[in-house]
């Protein structure tokens, strides 16, 4: 199977993208599904599995949550297979709570230098499902280069996703692993029997989470 596994829909501020269009998009791009990831909500969850049976295609409850330690951000971690929303904020206890649900812990982007990532990965290794090793938004490809020597380094396993803020970019990194459904794909992540693959976003496409905030600011106070 073939997921792209970190995407954000219009429940993100920095996206304006339908959950329709998106799950339209992946199949089309030749995705098993998509995950669903929206920044520190799941109120995209229930029109996501409507849609899903709508399309008959299987989606992924996941959510990016944004960490903070004595009232500071500190860096994102990526909650995949979730049934509940993710409450907590500090890492620790936002990692206890993915794996309360048996979910799947993975660091996003990891050494993209344009944004706030986890500090001390190192710390919490033994707790981490997987690094993804491609993201094709980070600010360079170095950066997902050294996520994936790290991750070989460390012996962890390795997810890819678009984290796609526009539904152009659905499909533009993904993660494959010999698979015939979510809950294999889930372990096949979990026992470090993943692969990370997929190109950097269009630079186009590059300024599209700034002009949605931007549309949504001005739109919300109309």
């Amino acid at each position: 199977m073939k997921i792209d596994l970190h995407v954000h829909t219009k429940h993100s501020p920095d996206s304006i993208s339908s959950i329709e269009r998106i799950i339209k998009t992946a199949k089309k791009k030749g995705m098993d599904a998509v995950a669903i990831t929206d920044h520190d909500t799941a109120k995209g969850w229930r029109e996501a599995l409507k849609v899903s049976k709508k399309l008959n295609f299987p989606v992924v409850l996941g959510e990016e949550i944004m960490t903070i330690t004595d009232g500071r951000k500190t860096g994102e971690i990526l909650g995949l297979f979730l049934n509940e929303e993710i409450k907590s904020r500090e890492p620790m206890e936002v990692i206890d709570e993915i794996k309360s649900q048996d979910g799947v812990v993975v660091i996003p982007h990891p050494f993209d230098n344009q944004r706030i990532t986890l500090k001390n990965i190192k710390k919490y290794l033994k707790f981490i499902d997987a690094i993804e090793a491609f993201n094709s938004k980070v600010n360079s490809k170095s950066a997902n280069l050294k996520a994936f020597e790290f991750a070989v380094e460390n012996k962890i396993g390795t997810t890819g996703g678009s984290d796609a803020h526009i539904w152009l970019n659905v499909g533009n990194a993904y993660t494959v692993a010999n698979a015939s459904d979510l809950e294999s794909f889930r372990k096949a992540i979990k026992n470090g029997k993943t692969g990370a693959y997929g190109r950097m976003r269009p630079s186009y496409t590059k300024f599209f989470p700034k002009i949605a905030k931007i549309y949504k600011t001005i739109f919300s106070r109309s």
